[in-house]
């Protein structure tokens, strides 16, 4: 299953990162439509921080058995990056590297450490694998939106571990 998981995630940034590079730094850069939404470079600099915070939580949660911990202020992690500021190629160039990593460490995650009982914030216990792919699920999300796609996947993640 570590296999099939970090096959999944690699094949969406694959997948995806043609598309992330087709869009002009205009288009990255445009104001977003609303004072509490961002910009296409913020919202895949959002992408960067969570690959940042699950990161953590994945290595925690493969090596200690379980992993508990807080949610992350996105906004101001988001903000705090300057990614408004940044040019759109940097921003795709390292939401794809992190993201390669991040495909070669669940890669490596016994089979067994899947099913690790993670609890972040206030939210209920959930499986190491269930937040694997709950993140590649909140991932394509995002990049749909950016994308402007006309069928974005859908998030917020489920309420309970489906596992």
């Amino acid at each position: 299953m570590p296999h099939e998981l970090a096959r999944l995630l690699a094949q969406t940034i694959a997948t995806e990162l043609p598309f992330l590079r087709a869009v002009t730094e205009t288009e990255a850069s445009a104001a977003p439509l609303s004072a509490d939404a961002w910009s296409k470079k913020e919202e895949l600099g959002h992408l960067i921080d969570s690959a940042t915070n699950n990161r953590v939580r994945f290595v925690k949660a493969a090596l200690e058995g379980s992993y508990e911990g807080p949610l992350y202020a996105q906004d101001d992690w988001v903000r705090l990056h300057g990614y408004a500021g940044m040019p759109w190629a940097d921003i795709v160039d390292l939401w794809f590297q992190y993201n390669l990593l991040l495909s070669r460490l669940v890669k490596g995650i016994p089979a067994e450490r899947l099913k690790a009982e993670c609890k972040i914030g206030y939210g209920a216990p959930v499986t190491l694998g269930f937040l694997i792919a709950d993140y590649v699920l909140h991932m394509q999300h995002h990049v749909d939106h950016i994308l402007s796609r006309a069928a974005v996947t859908a998030y917020p993640r489920p309420v309970s571990d489906p596992s």
